[in-house]
């Protein structure tokens, strides 16, 4: 049977694998030798399931958004991640990596951090395991995401600011890669996201499935079916999406709307809409699409959103668009802000910018009264406040 999950190297069709440094060859072929027994045994799924019921809050609540169902004219359900522990779906991978990096007999966490998110949530299973935490932070993100920097502190990490590139979540990335090369022997790097070497795009997806696992079994109560028509999430480096839709990407009968961040428009030189503007190339450890130049240098991304800055995406969303499974939307920031608004004013609830990429998707689909929509909420919005303030206080003018 055709699949589009990950082959044994870690190639989504032509995406993926693992382009590394020699220095880091010992490091992620031992990842991938072990991953995979540590986190299907049924010592980690017990102690990880655990944690995720007591510690995250799982499961993360289906909600019928029916006011936002009525402006659309379809079922629209969101999945609830905005109210797991720490505030995102970020949690549901750290919990797993700290846990298979205990394993492994590592004792210093590094990781790589955009909207801060991330970070929050490595620093907080540091704290909870007692580990020392190192996170990489763009000199940009640092100072638009003020709070979630107060909060790794907090917690007993270490925030570096990073000022090379634009300051932002390629330039951290950069940097947790350099320190990973200079300490193999006891570092172990928590990255976010379904992006870097092989294993690491498919073992995030792994332990973000646990959204589609849950999304089947709440529709089946909900809908007496287990599987909606669409499913909508957010993509930066793609990991909530990966989440959402993993126990579905095979299943033909159900729509995946992706939606990236269009910063300021396509064209317009600032934007961060890897899929549409990028081009094959290696990227962090992994082969997928990236944005760059014409003789092959990174272009800088742009979006309203920290966590969807990145020139990258994960190979699995490359694949999925390259081969059609996915349809692709580039959603810009005004379209974004005027989402989060929007949720904000008919449901109640406030979205992180992230999630507000996703809701921006509705109004581009045309739905059937019929269709089944889940959305995932990836975040909630209270590190985003400073930017929606702006925009109220411009819209006051």
């Amino acid at each position: 049977m055709n699949t589009y999950q990950a082959d044994q190297n870690g190639y989504y069709g032509e995406f993926g694998g693992a382009y590394i440094p020699e220095i880091l060859h010992k490091c992620v072929s031992e990842l991938q030798s072990t991953y995979l027994t540590v986190i299907e045994s049924e010592e980690f799924r017990k102690e990880y399931d655990q944690l995720l019921q007591d510690y995250v809050g799982r499961p993360s609540p289906l909600y019928l958004a029916k006011r936002l169902s009525a402006k659309y004219g379809c079922k629209i359900y969101l999945k609830r991640e905005d109210l797991n522990h720490t505030g995102a779906h970020k949690i549901n991978n750290t919990i797993g990596q700290i846990l298979l990096a205990r394993k492994m007999g590592k004792t210093r966490i590094i990781a790589e951090t955009g909207a801060g998110q991330h970070g929050v949530a490595t620093a907080t299973v540091c704290a909870l395991m007692d580990m020392e935490c190192v996170v990489y932070m763009g000199k940009t993100d640092v100072e638009r995401q003020h709070i979630n920097v107060q909060k790794m502190k907090m917690l007993g990490a270490e925030v570096v600011p990073v000022t090379s590139g634009n300051m932002t979540l390629k330039d951290a990335t950069n940097e947790a890669i350099r320190d990973w090369c200079c300490n193999p022997a006891n570092t172990y790097y928590i990255i976010g996201s379904t992006v870097g070497p092989h294993p690491y795009p498919d073992m995030v997806a792994r332990l973000q499935s646990v959204i589609s696992k849950e999304i089947k079994a709440q529709l089946l109560v909900k809908e007496g079916r287990d599987y909606p028509d669409y499913l909508i999430a957010c993509v930066g480096g793609g990991s909530n999406a990966a989440g959402t839709i993993y126990h579905y990407l095979d299943d033909l009968r159900v729509k995946i709307v992706l939606a990236e961040a269009g910063g300021k428009g396509i064209d317009s030189g600032e934007s961060a809409a890897t899929i549409q503007l990028g081009r094959m190339g290696i990227l962090h450890g992994s082969k997928s699409l990236v944005m760059q130049s014409a003789d092959g240098q990174i272009e800088e991304p742009y979006s309203i959103s920290a966590g969807l800055d990145y020139p990258g995406i994960g190979p699995m969303h490359a694949h999925l668009a390259a081969t059609k499974r996915a349809t692709v939307l580039a959603i810009n920031d005004d379209e974004a802000l005027r989402a989060a608004f929007e949720l904000t004013r008919m449901e109640g609830i406030i979205p992180a910018l992230e999630s507000a990429h996703a809701l921006g998707a509705l109004e581009k689909v045309a739905f059937l009264p019929t269709d089944v929509v889940v959305l995932n909420l990836s975040g909630r919005g209270d590190k985003d406040m400073d930017t929606y303030i702006k925009e109220m206080e411009r819209g006051d003018d």
